[in-house]
């Protein structure tokens, strides 16, 4: 993956997440799902664009699977937006860059 995006798992979740002081933007995705792969590039671009704003993080649900059953993630890429440790927008499938540009700014 690339560098500016935040790879998060059970470990560090709380931390990175729940704990951040910059809003979060976290893509729920998995190794096999075609979707995932299309808005990967997408997801990379937003993490340089928004470095220092916001944080863009990575969550493989096949390799966590509790987090992904905590957040009610029944379809991948879900995307969701946390800010203050609080889920505060979730889009489900691939979405434009502005569009999710617009959830963190």
């Amino acid at each position: 993956m690339a560098g500016k995006v935040c790879i998060v798992n059970e470990s560090n979740w709380e931390q990175e997440v729940l704990n951040s002081e910059l809003p979060v933007l976290v893509d729920f995705w998995a190794p096999w799902c075609g979707p995932c792969r299309l808005i990967a590039p997408v997801i990379e671009e937003l993490a340089e664009e928004l470095e220092g704003k916001a944080k863009i993080c990575k969550l493989n649900t096949d390799e966590n699977p509790n987090i992904a059953m905590k957040y009610g993630i029944r379809a991948i890429p879900t995307i969701m937006v946390f800010k203050n440790g609080q889920v505060v927008d979730t889009k489900v499938g691939v979405q434009p860059k502005e569009v999710l540009k617009s959830l963190l700014v």
